[in-house]
């Protein structure tokens, strides 16, 4: 956690706890008698990203758990699980946003995540996951221990582009933690990944220990010895024998620091008086200079420089530091006492990301809500993406308090609309970004949100509640959103040659992903046409799975799409040689082009247009007879 008075990655609590763990293991077999456990993946907890809907078992984040169903066969499987994205292709589509507070990100960048949980809490030795296409992408694997409330990093690692491409399973070196868990969240980066990268399943192996025998032993180790006198002790350093033991800590301030501080090192007898003039120190320069040296940290060392002196302190609490906040690299670390921390400096607050945190009731809705009401009138971007603790009175709170806002991201949040409160949208007036994905909103409330936000340029609406028709949606952007940059509907419901027509309206377009939404007609007929015709601007078009879409439709791209650069055609079952040499041809800014499950096109022919036109040509791997599952 990060508080006013912290100053170490790991608390005395952690200590305590683990060193009991210690104790507890060494009265345990020798290590070659020990008998270690494996065990399968039993549950999903959350996830960031899946490919398959919440409807479906197709690549979905559930297809992780139990036994692997594929491995050791290589290729493209609906039994496994899969995250929507690969590579670069979403960080430079108009749509991309980009990090708040980019001087958090010194780390790994993670892309996506999953939280797994196994039936047996075990001291973890080892975590094999099971890959079976394009593997590479896992970077950090984590552990949760309930002992002590905290998540430890056991591995972690650059991103390799040089993964060979074949069935693996991925067990690395992990860090011993004498701490029992149950619970693994393995995080995803896909810079390097050529395609969607799929597992099988994972196993953590472990030796089974008494979760409460560990907790009972830590107690009585925290009743007897504190973390002062567990440092005295580590350097053998005697204290004074006193009558009363409750003013043993004041008798040490008082007559044994000078000594102690001799006996760890800090201070030598031979020092002698340095005559020197002092020099001018970090504290000595101007309040100006120091807040602008300040700007450029992350938010860690700005509450580490806090603790140094009164006078950093006054500069590292300065509100103007705290205007954009990203707590979603920290997510393993934000809780309610750093939320209360901030509350108290960042009153100024414009930019906050607050996504993948609050798991396991690390941050509760009251303290989140007081952090609104005090923080957040004026801001303008809020991104609370996979957040556990939001619920229907956190939304009310945003809703009356935040109404000025030009981005809200609410992704991930499936549950019925009775968790959820989205009325707060309708207070909304300003919002030219709305991510709804993977949402259950209201179709009447999203329409009415629409009408109200005209200066609307992004709307993500994938996996979207089924009762939304997106036909409503398109006219309803066509007649009061016109200057709309990017849409997304992927995998949402009732969307016809209607919407198209009615989005050809929409000249501003640079962006549509329209996937496997088009499959309630057999054609979109002249539609596409209009659509592309009426949008020159379009830089990315993603038509995935929709099946009636024929050379005659596809002919209208090369006609009315110069700035294309990106081009979904997986599943496109009609399209033709001469039609994909024509795009290629014609598209002359085009960069990504995917013709998975293009039956008519082979493998043979793409590697060549690859090397002629230098497009990234996408070709997923299916073994023989398999079937394109949906």
């Amino acid at each position: 956690m990060i508080s006013e008075t912290d100053t170490s990655v790991t608390s005395s609590e952690d200590l305590t706890t683990e060193e009991a763990a210690l104790e507890i293991q060494d009265s345990h077999p020798a290590p070659e008698e020990v008998i270690l456990i494996n065990q399968y993946a039993q549950k999903v907890i959350d996830f960031s990203s899946q490919y398959g809907s919440d409807t479906s078992i197709s690549y979905t984040a559930y297809n992780i758990t139990g036994r692997p169903s594929k491995f050791p066969d290589y290729g493209d499987f609906p039994e496994t699980f899969a995250m929507r994205t690969y590579g670069r292709w979403w960080d430079i589509a108009p749509s991309a946003m980009e990090e708040l507070q980019p001087t958090n990100f010194h780390d790994i960048p993670i892309h996506d995540f999953i939280v797994v949980e196994f039936e047996e809490f075990v001291i973890p030795e080892a975590i094999a996951v099971y890959e079976t296409y394009n593997p590479g992408a896992i970077v950090k694997i984590w552990a949760y221990f309930s002992t002590i409330s905290t998540w430890k990093c056991l591995w972690y690692s650059f991103p390799d582009p040089y993964v060979e491409k074949r069935p693996r399973i991925f067990s690395p070196p992990l860090k011993k933690v004498a701490l029992p868990t149950k619970i693994i969240r393995l995080e995803f980066n896909h810079i390097f990944l050529d395609y969607f990268t799929e597992i099988d399943g994972m196993v953590l192996t472990g030796r089974k220990c008494d979760v409460g025998e560990i907790c009972d032993a830590a107690a009585m180790r925290k009743s007897k010895k504190g973390p002062i006198l567990r440092k005295l002790e580590s350097v053998q350093f005697k204290l004074r024998q006193i009558e009363n033991h409750k003013d043993i800590l004041k008798d040490f301030l008082a007559n044994d620091l000078g000594n102690f501080m001799k006996e760890v090192g800090l201070v030598h007898e031979d020092e002698k008086e340095d005559n020197t003039p002092p020099q001018i120190t970090l504290k000595d320069l101007p309040c100006e200079i120091l807040f602008k040296i300040l700007s450029y940290l992350d938010l860690v060392s700005i509450f580490r420089t806090a603790q140094v002196c009164k006078k950093l302190y006054d500069v590292a609490t300065d509100p103007f530091l705290y205007q954009e906040i990203n707590l979603k690299p920290y997510w393993h670390a934000v809780c309610d006492e750093m939320l209360t921390t901030l509350t108290k400096r960042a009153t100024l607050l414009k930019k906050l990301d607050i996504s993948w945190c609050g798991l396991f009731h690390s941050i509760t809705p009251s303290v989140f809500r007081e952090f609104v009401r005090c923080c957040c009138k004026n801001l303008t971007h809020l991104r609370m993406n996979s957040c556990k603790f939001i619920n229907a009175f956190c939304m009310e709170v945003v809703g009356s308090v935040c109404v000025n806002l030009r981005e809200l991201c609410l992704r991930n949040y499936s549950k019925s609309p009775s968790v959820l409160n989205f009325h707060c949208l309708k207070n909304l007036r300003f919002l030219e970004r709305l991510d709804l994905f993977r949402t259950q909103i209201d179709s009447d409330l999203l329409l009415m949100t629409l009408r109200y936000n005209p200066g609307l340029k992004h709307l993500n609406l994938g996996i979207c509640n089924s009762t939304v028709s997106m036909d409503d949606v398109a006219v309803h952007i066509a007649r009061y959103n016109r200057s709309i940059v990017s849409i997304d509907m992927w995998k949402s419901h009732f969307l016809s040659s209607v919407g198209l027509l009615s989005l050809s309206q929409c000249h501003e377009l640079e962006e549509v992903d329209f996937g496997w939404c088009l499959r309630e007609e057999a054609s979109p007929g002249d539609s596409l046409r209009i659509l592309l015709k009426g949008c020159p601007k379009l830089k990315k078009v993603f038509l995935a799975a929709i099946r009636g879409i024929n050379d005659r439709d596809l002919e209208n791209i090369t006609e009315f799409c110069p700035n294309l650069e990106q081009l979904d055609l997986m599943g496109v079952l009609g399209i033709t040689y001469d039609m994909c040499y024509k795009i290629l041809s014609n598209c002359r800014k085009l960069k990504m082009l995917d013709l998975s499950f293009c039956d008519q096109i082979d493998e043979i022919q793409t590697a060549l247009w690859r090397d002629v036109f230098r497009v990234s040509i996408k070709r997923n791997f299916v073994p023989p007879d398999h079937p394109f599952i949906t």
